[in-house]
């Protein structure tokens, strides 16, 4: 087995249960063959300190497994951690909320750089790391065994598998290919989502919470609904009362998945005004056309996939938010979100506060949102925490 040894004084963040070790705390590394092994991770005064896989091409360089030495990572370590992310899910009883949820959550339910989706009868896995791939034989075989009812298709089509030195993956693994788009249930709505070309793995999973919230505040109310994707948070406002929804999406495939999702619902599409464009250029023409709303929902994609992008990005979520507060009505409610890791909430809270104060507005927080409790925190690893969002009152 290879092994890391680390610089005098950077083995701190591996007591402390972190599962990242950046290049930077290296020392040196021996007898590394393979892009995502297993290696020993040694303090600079030889302490054995953790189990994990290396990196030779992120600056991550090696991702932590365990901190337990009579560890094997090996394919009973791989069923234990699945095992346990599957029964935590059935605690919680989010396979009675929904027959799709986050059935494993990276770093934070112990297999860093994999992520695995399951809607209905499908999982949809993305190895995101040098790790995750070079054990994907078996963790594919462990949840075969786990699950054996479900087909396994991939997404590993994410542009972060390029810092892995890995190639785009994209396909169907196991069991038999999926149509073009899987009904689910979420709660007492139907949803249908194309695991093979939609966002992410298909659908935004770590919203659930925050639409069912959206829904108690909807009734009556005309909502704008910015980056509507395929209508979900429209669905539950619409399940919710709302007397209009008007939704602004790039995708007009996106779009006409949106309307599939009302219909099966038997939602009022007489209710629904769907806008194809940009977002940006959609609010200053309503802007400059003095059209106003009782709730809007900012809902934007990531705008900082790096540090060197989070100014950029900071600058975005302050345009977006100032046109909101200025198309709002006095009393009304804003929805505004963050999915980027790197733009932390405080930084966040400010951009939004300074764009209330030049959109010449005055807002109270009514609530702090987060993802869904099936995509844990592990509380050693806070760049988990990753969504992050505001309900807000127009004064």
């Amino acid at each position: 087995m290879g092994s890391v040894i680390l610089k005098s004084g950077r083995e701190k963040s591996v007591i402390s249960h972190h599962p990242w070790i950046f290049s930077g705390a290296i020392d040196d590394i021996r007898q590394i063959a393979s892009n995502g092994e297993i290696v020993e991770v040694f303090s600079s005064d030889g302490k054995w300190l953790a189990y994990g896989s290396y990196s030779k091409h992120s600056q991550i360089s090696v991702r932590l497994l365990s901190y337990d030495r009579e560890d094997k990572i090996s394919s009973d370590f791989f069923y234990n951690k699945l095992s346990c992310a599957l029964k935590n899910r059935t605690i919680f009883n989010l396979d009675k909320q929904s027959n799709a949820y986050r059935l494993l959550n990276s770093e934070s339910d112990g297999i860093p750089g994999l992520i695995i989706d399951k809607y209905n009868n499908f999982l949809v896995c993305q190895f995101l790391s040098a790790g995750s791939e070079y054990f994907r034989a078996e963790i594919i075989n462990e949840l075969k065994k786990l699950l054996p009812d479900c087909s396994i298709y991939e997404r590993s089509d994410s542009s972060v598998r390029k810092k892995e030195g890995l190639n785009l993956i994209k396909g169907l693994i196991y069991g038999k290919e999926p149509d073009d788009l899987i009904e689910i249930l979420e709660n007492n709505l139907l949803f249908f989502v194309d695991i093979k070309d939609g966002h992410k793995t298909g659908f935004y999973l770590d919203q659930r919470d925050n639409r069912i919230l959206l829904s108690q505040y909807a009734k009556d109310k005309e909502i704008l609904n910015c980056f509507s994707y395929t209508g979900a948070f429209s669905a539950w406002a619409l399940y919710g009362g709302a007397s209009f929804v008007t939704n602004i999406e790039a995708s007009s495939d996106a779009i006409s998945i949106s309307n599939i999702n009302l219909k099966s619902n038997g939602l009022n599409l007489e209710k629904v005004e769907n806008v194809c464009g940009d977002v940006f250029e959609v609010l200053r023409k309503y802007r400059d056309c003095g059209h106003k709303f009782d709730m809007i929902i900012l809902d934007p994609p990531k705008f900082a996939e790096s540090t060197s992008q989070v100014k950029k990005a900071s600058r975005g979520y302050k345009d977006i938010n100032m046109l909101a507060f200025k198309l709002l009505k006095q009393g009304g409610t804003l929805f505004t979100f963050s999915c980027s890791s790197l733009m932390k909430m405080d930084l966040f809270q400010k951009i939004v506060a300074d764009a209330c104060l030049d959109a010449k507005r005055d807002a109270q927080i009514i609530k702090r949102l987060t993802q869904g409790s099936d995509h844990p925190v592990s509380l050693n690893f806070p760049e988990g925490n990753y969504l992050k969002g505001l309900v807000l009152r127009v004064c």
